[in-house]
């Protein structure tokens, strides 16, 4: 035993707090893309799955890791100056040319609402030197984000046969690239003019038109290629909620993520499990001048179930047994994970409520001797 207690921790599964409420699934939606998933951007939680950890070819949804890269590694204003390698770059493009000279916000725009190819590959040799130096950076992001299902080749989402990445990684890395203010503000913009040779302007329509016609929609970004077919990563917010969706070769990509998004927004109801600083618990303490210290939540936490479906939800709770003072405040004793039908849908930490300072050396001696007379 140390000073912050127990290191086996006592595992209590409880199934009573939050069972016998009843539930109805909305019914799933039919959708024609071979891949997706509906995703809650606060919590991860995943709301609908069809072969989300597949691993199939992205096309341009590539862009958003190149733009979280652009975005954490360099600086806005930052000019840079396009070379011959970055303005050949063919398909889809905003028509750079050689020695031209613009900022990372406008080569950003560029990107992620033309989807220009060229401005992906003048954002890599800007921060990285080379596009393959960028690239490597970007499979070591997508592996810390948790995308075990992507490999990328390149910064824009051209063909290759080893560049690939799964509806859930994507919606993952979208989840990451959402926190960013920026990262926001640009996927939503419907239109932007940025700067053009000489003295002309380049006129950037989104291609997401989801953004177009639907008020709740805020992003992100879409891809095709006869390989990876029409895809799009969505994103919307509706009533303090925010889901991401993402359908990968889809007949009708806009029209499956208008019903995945219907879904979330509709058939699914929030369920608070418990509350920033509330009570939980208790947890004993030796050798300090309270006996016991009171456990909170570190976080609120709470998830998101099926209307009126029959169903229970599972709190598996890890706690430390005991603890030695001195205890300090606000640290951390256990956690809390809840399950809906089986599936893990969320956590948080449990924390000490207050700090309980250690008795004194001669109080403690003498406690020991009275329980061994």
């Amino acid at each position: 035993m140390n000073k912050t207690g127990s290191l086996v921790p006592v595992i209590i599964l409880v199934t009573g707090l939050f069972l016998n409420v009843h539930f109805a699934w909305g019914q799933a939606p039919a959708i024609t893309a071979q891949a997706a998933v509906l995703m809650d951007a606060e919590t991860g939680q995943v709301l609908y799955d069809k072969n989300m950890h597949q691993r199939r070819p992205q096309a341009s949804t590539t862009k958003i890791m190149t733009a979280i890269l652009a975005l954490e590694s360099g600086k806005l204003d930052q000019v840079v100056e396009v070379t011959p390698k970055a303005a050949s770059v063919g398909e889809s493009s905003i028509h750079l040319r050689p020695h031209e000279k613009l900022t990372l916000e406008e080569l950003l725009y560029g990107a992620m609402l033309r989807s220009g190819n060229d401005a992906c590959v003048a954002i890599a040799e800007h921060i990285a030197g080379t596009e393959a130096n960028f690239v490597n950076l970007m499979n070591y992001q997508a592996k810390l984000l948790g995308g075990y299902n992507t490999n990328f080749c390149n910064t824009n989402g051209l063909p290759h046969d080893n560049h690939y990445s799964s509806a859930y990684d994507l919606a993952l890395f979208t989840r990451y690239a959402m926190k960013n203010p920026k990262f926001r503000e640009i996927v939503k913009t419907r239109y932007k003019q940025i700067d053009g040779p000489g003295n002309s302007k380049r006129h950037l329509h989104n291609t997401n038109k989801l953004l177009w016609g639907c008020t709740w929609a805020d992003g992100v970004k879409t891809g095709t290629t006869n390989a990876a077919g029409c895809c799009l990563v969505a994103s919307a917010s509706m009533n303090g909620r925010h889901l991401i969706s993402v359908v990968l070769h889809s007949d009708d990509r806009y029209g499956d993520t208008k019903k995945l998004f219907a879904y979330g927004f509709n058939s699914f109801e929030e369920i608070v499990i418990t509350s920033k600083g509330e009570y939980f618990t208790t947890v004993s303490v030796e050798e300090g001048y309270a006996r016991y210290a009171p456990v909170i939540a570190e976080d609120n936490l709470y998830v998101l179930v099926p209307k009126r479906k029959r169903g229970v939800f599972e709190q598996r709770v890890i706690l430390k047994r005991t603890l030695t003072a001195p205890v300090r405040a606000h640290s951390k004793v256990g956690r809390v994970t809840v399950l809906v039908n089986n599936q893990e849908v969320g956590s948080v930490n449990l924390i000490t409520g207050c700090a309980v300072d250690r008795l004194p050396r001669h109080f403690l001696i003498y406690r020991k001797l009275r329980q061994h007379l």
